[in-house]
């Protein structure tokens, strides 16, 4: 009966659990935190292994074989609520990576986004997944009570994580990476390994051959980069510099307008407002004569005395 009621509550479990993974399957972000409910979960699936030990063995032994089928039920429920949560979380990396392939080589789109510069910078990206990963780490070490189960989870997240990044790089063999994807990448393939050293993965699953092929290939890459902005950098500077008008030998080139031209301008501007204020004086000299004539010839017309 005991059996029964075990096997019972983890089926029910696992139904409830799948439906949770199937929310948000269309649209994924780097928003994404693993819900606490799924965490409530797997605490349930882990709980009944300790539970089943008690109700299903008289006196610590297993008589009617009950104790070993639900464990490796319990076994098979566990297995399969890592591999859904590690797929929903290794989904936020495809959707990141789906980004990152708008800037490969011989992409219009790349370049428009590059011309644009609406993405921001890949730095930013990359930080938007790693605050991902931590969130998600977080949540899960504060959720889930048994320390074994939580190492275990992280050390595949981490090899998956590891395993999608070098077939990434691994279809880009025969060209560059673009800045964007080169420092994306970099900053995400870095932070990775430090933040899963702290929570207690083993050097030697952080450090595997397929994490050396990366660190490898992308140490090319930020080298290959650094050039590339170098030389673009050396182009922007001799474009920004006007021509002087200085020879190689050092002489100064003549200016293409002449100052007698300029002068000669400047005099015609000068010629013509002297002749306008002349008949301007001119005019106002005989109009203030002839009034003053007039005047002259009334009072010297005749005597007054």
């Amino acid at each position: 009966m005991a059996c029964d009621m075990i096997e019972s509550c983890i089926q029910r479990t696992e139904n409830a659990f799948q439906q949770w993974l199937k929310k948000g399957v269309t649209f994924i972000s780097t928003d994404y935190i693993i819900p606490s409910e799924m965490c409530a979960m797997v605490n349930v699936i882990l709980d009944a292994k300790n539970q089943s030990f008690k109700l299903c063995a008289v006196d610590g032994v297993d008589v009617h074989q009950y104790h070993t089928k639900i464990d490796d039920l319990i076994e098979k429920t566990s297995a399969n609520m890592t591999q859904g949560m590690i797929s929903k979380l290794v989904s936020v990396l495809e959707t990141t990576l789906s980004k990152l392939s708008r800037y490969d080589e011989g992409s219009l789109i790349g370049s428009i986004l590059s011309f644009t510069n609406v993405s921001g910078s890949g730095k930013d990206m990359g930080q938007a997944y790693v605050n991902f990963t931590r969130n998600c780490m977080d949540q899960i070490r504060s959720k889930v009570n048994d320390e074994l189960w939580i190492l275990n989870f992280f050390e595949q997240w981490y090899t998956a994580q590891i395993q999608l990044l070098c077939n990434f790089l691994s279809e880009r063999l025969d060209h560059s990476l673009h800045l964007y994807q080169c420092t994306c990448l970099a900053h995400v393939v870095k932070k990775l390994y430090s933040d899963f050293e702290l929570q207690g993965v083993m050097e030697d699953k952080l450090n595997s051959k397929t994490y050396q092929t990366i660190s490898q290939r992308m140490q090319t890459e930020e080298a290959t980069c650094a050039l590339t902005m170098s030389s673009r950098n050396d182009n922007e500077d001799s474009e920004d510099y006007p021509d002087t008008g200085i020879d190689d030998d050092g002489d100064r080139s003549k200016p293409k307008v002449t100052i007698r031209e300029t002068l000669g301008e400047d005099g015609n501007y000068v010629a013509k407002i002297t002749n306008v204020t002349t008949n301007v004086v001119g005019r106002v000299g005989n109009m203030f004569g002839k009034g003053i004539g007039g005047l002259t010839s009334k009072f010297g017309g005749g005597s007054w005395f």
